[in-house]
């Protein structure tokens, strides 16, 4: 960690109709992290990062922001601060990649404020560093899954925010691609951002997570480094998956084998 938590949770209870997802939960994103959230289907974590953006009603406790109730700050100064991509996006109808990335520049405008030149290199830098530049001009409703999920990073990444919230960047995207998404997300870590993503594949995330927080039944049950916390015991518990866990050739990090049938 490299300085006090700029986004926590404190006491956080939500849900959905009669159904309480988190109840009481307690959490702080280490600064200058990369973040993974990991945990079985339905267990809180997607619930959990939209409650840290102010996405979802709280029914109890507070959401910090830099040291303050992220409800006493209006909408667009949340957004100059922290950058969310959902789960799920949908963009306008006709709508063109580079006019969709350029959406991320909108907390940064104003009256007194319009569109600039760094406006407009924050778009292209964007674009590039995701690899959409070449898309620029193609409506996004015709782009594959895969590129309609790095035209949605880069309009996180437009947005210029010291925090990043990603829910399941990889979805849609074939291996080489959630390799390519999570290097970035690594690289963005190393330049000072605060990132936390929730993910499915633990491989990936036990790669590239600088902390991982593992969540079960709307609990956090082990936080840490993931070479520190993961162990076969706490994948069958939170997964009731038997497995071994083995160092990764690669990297030495966690890797988990399931157990033979």
């Amino acid at each position: 960690m490299t300085g006090a938590p700029r986004l926590r949770g404190r006491a956080l209870s939500v849900g959905y109709g009669d159904r309480l997802v988190l109840d009481g939960l307690d959490v702080e994103i280490p600064t200058g992290e990369l973040t993974v959230v990991v945990g079985p289907n339905g267990c809180g974590k997607s619930t959990l990062l939209r409650a840290l953006a102010r996405m979802l009603p709280l029914r109890a406790g507070t959401v910090e922001l830099d040291g303050r109730p992220i409800g006493d700050y209006p909408t667009r100064a949340v957004a100059r601060r922290l950058g969310l991509l959902p789960q799920t996006s949908a963009a306008p109808d006709g709508i063109v990649v580079a006019d969709l990335v350029a959406r991320g520049r909108y907390p940064h405008q104003g009256v007194f404020r319009q569109w600039s030149e760094a406006d407009a290199a924050a778009v292209q830098t964007a674009m590039s560093r995701c690899g959409v530049t070449e898309l620029a001009e193609r409506p996004v409703a015709e782009l594959s899954g895969g590129q309609r999920q790095r035209v949605w990073i880069a309009m996180a990444l437009a947005q210029q925010t010291p925090i990043l919230l990603l829910d399941e960047p990889t979805t849609y995207l074939d291996l080489a691609h959630q390799v390519e998404v999570l290097r970035l997300t690594r690289s963005l870590q190393r330049e000072g951002y605060t990132v936390l993503v929730v993910m499915h594949d633990l491989q990936l995330a036990f790669r590239y997570a600088t902390h991982l927080l593992v969540m079960a039944e709307g609990r956090v049950v082990a936080q840490g480094d993931p070479a520190s916390i993961v162990t076969a015991e706490l994948i069958e518990r939170v997964y009731g998956l038997p497995c071994r866990v083995i160092a990764d050739p690669e990297t030495g990090r966690p890797l988990v084998i399931p157990a033979a049938d």
